[in-house]
């Protein structure tokens, strides 16, 4: 089951290019992105590959300035100024979970990122929710009715956020294989709650607890002092703050579900903080994902020795 809403997507959109994915009236459920850039064609990412919207001659149709100005107003309501912290961060977020990326003019001040002007470029993320999607990961990251601590491993595109998404729903309201759990998340980059003024818009389970838009490592610890998880879950360790606040959360008791950017096992253990976690066995479950056409297809599960352990 997702949660993509048709009807929903084109009123993001400026008028002209709301009226051509009226015509196209394209799959939402299999969509991913819808690409402008100023000049360029109008793309369309979905799981069948991109194509671009075109107009009744059939030539691709060329993304306007004013279609990116026009674009960004309805997505902000008319009240970019109320997005500025999120800008600065090279996007926002809007009802629905669907995250807008901007690409143009960097304005500095000092060495601090204070907006951006003259938007050439934005990108709309479509968030789908796949209910169900961790089924067949479940009875590997359970031992003795408890979670293991598991690192999702995976490039890009390959659904680990969509897959941790329903990781930790499942956590959340308990499975045949465990009781529901207290979970706490932090969701730096408003992707796994697609918290929208502060209300997710994605069932993360009805025992789990959101920061949203908070720095990991902060986050990690702010959950461990007032809101009691039994399990934290966060998307895309990477920063060496972050694995100190790992320690943190190993210490606590509380067991960790974790996203991060590689090809495979060995492609993670190149990183030194990544290895040195695996001296330590902090991960006892290591899921690699692959593109086989589908969120959250597993390659290899393994165990915190590096042994196979499913497939």
């Amino acid at each position: 089951m997702r949660t993509i809403r048709a009807g929903q997507i084109p009123n993001l959109f400026a008028g002209n290019i709301r009226k051509l994915l009226e015509e196209e009236c394209p799959d939402y459920e299999k969509l991913y992105e819808i690409r402008l850039r100023t000049g360029r064609p109008v793309f369309l990412h979905s799981q069948e590959g991109e194509h671009c919207l075109r107009n009744r001659n059939g030539l691709p149709y060329l993304a306007t300035k004013q279609d990116l100005k026009e674009t960004l107003e309805y997505i902000s309501g008319y009240s970019l100024y109320a997005y500025e912290d999120e800008l600065r961060q090279g996007y926002l977020s809007v009802q629905g979970g669907h995250r807008i990326g901007v690409t143009g003019k960097v304005v500095l001040d000092g060495t601090r990122i204070r907006g951006m002007r003259y938007i050439s470029g934005i990108n709309v993320r479509l968030a789908h929710q796949i209910k169900g999607c961790a089924d067949n990961v479940m009875p590997f990251i359970c031992e003795k009715k408890q979670i293991c601590h598991t690192l999702l491993i995976a490039p890009p595109g390959c659904g680990k956020t969509t897959l941790l998404r329903d990781m930790i729903r499942q956590i959340s309201n308990g499975t045949a294989y465990m009781h529901g759990m207290t979970v706490g998340v932090v969701d730096e980059r408003s992707e796994l709650a697609g918290c929208y003024q502060g209300v997710p818009q994605n069932d993360l389970g009805m025992r789990t607890d959101v920061l949203d838009a908070c720095p990991k490592a902060e986050g990690m610890q702010m959950l461990l002092r007032s809101m009691s998880p039994d399990v934290v879950a966060v998307d895309e360790l990477g920063k060496k703050e972050d694995f100190c606040a790992v320690e943190s959360v190993i210490h606590c008791g509380c067991k960790l579900l974790a996203t991060a950017h590689g090809n495979s096992l060995e492609d993670i253990l190149c990183q030194p903080f990544f290895r040195e976690l695996k001296e330590m066995k902090v991960f006892e479950r290591y899921i690699v994902l692959g593109k086989k056409g589908h969120a959250g297809s597993i390659e290899k599960i393994y165990d915190g020795k590096g042994k196979t352990c499913g497939n």
